[in-house]
C-alpha cells in the first residue's frame, strides 16, 4: 500500500512539474508587448518640461508662457475661480504680468510619466515685484501640474493647481 501511496505522490509531482514546463514554454513564446515608444523615448524631455514651464514663467513674456500651455489648459489660482482654456488664461496672465514682474522657484517634489501623460507635485516661493512702484510680494506654497505630450513633440501643461501657504490678505 505505501508502495502504491509512493508512486501516486511521483506521478502528481511529475504531472505538476510538466504542466508547469509547459506553460513556461508557452509563455516565452507569445509575442512580447512593449509600451508604446512615447514613453521610453519622451521620458527625458518630460522632466524638461518642468525646466521649461519655470523658465517661461520668470521670462516675463506672454507669448513665452502662453505657449507652454495646451489650448484645454486649466489654472486653479489660490483664492480665484479656475481659468479653463488657453482664452480664459491669457486675460489672467496678461493682468498678472502687466501688474508683476515675476521669480518663481519650483523645486519638484515628486514626478512621474506615464505615456503621454506626467504628474508634478512641487513646491513654490514666488516674488512678484510690482511693475510701477512697491515692495516685492513673497509667497510659498505648494502645487500640481499635469503636463501632456502634445502631437507636435512638446510637453505642454494642460492643468496648474497651485495654493498658498499663507491666508489671503483682509
Amino acid at each position: 500500500m505505501l508502495n502504491l501511496i509512493d508512486r501516486l505522490y511521483e506521478y502528481c509531482a511529475m504531472r505538476t512539474l510538466l504542466t508547469l514546463v509547459a506553460i513556461l514554454a508557452i509563455g516565452t513564446s507569445l509575442p512580447v508587448v512593449s509600451q508604446p515608444a512615447i514613453a521610453v523615448s519622451s521620458n527625458a524631455s518630460a522632466h524638461l518640461a518642468h525646466e521649461n514651464y519655470v523658465a517661461a514663467i520668470n521670462s516675463n513674456n506672454l507669448e513665452s508662457l502662453l505657449g507652454m500651455l495646451t489650448d484645454d489648459v486649466v489654472f486653479m489660482a489660490p483664492n480665484d475661480k479656475p481659468y479653463a482654456g488657453k482664452a480664459a488664461v491669457r486675460p489672467w496672465l496678461a493682468a498678472y504680468l502687466k501688474a508683476y514682474k515675476t521669480h518663481w522657484d519650483k523645486p519638484v517634489q515628486e514626478f512621474v510619466v506615464n505615456g503621454e501623460w506626467a504628474f508634478e507635485r512641487y513646491s513654490y516661493t514666488s516674488t512678484d515685484t510690482p511693475q510701477g512702484a512697491g515692495a516685492p510680494v513673497v509667497d510659498t506654497g505648494w502645487g500640481f501640474v499635469v503636463y501632456h505630450h502634445d502631437a507636435d513633440g512638446r510637453w505642454r501643461v494642460a492643468r496648474d493647481g497651485w495654493g498658498s501657504n499663507h491666508p489671503p490678505a483682509k
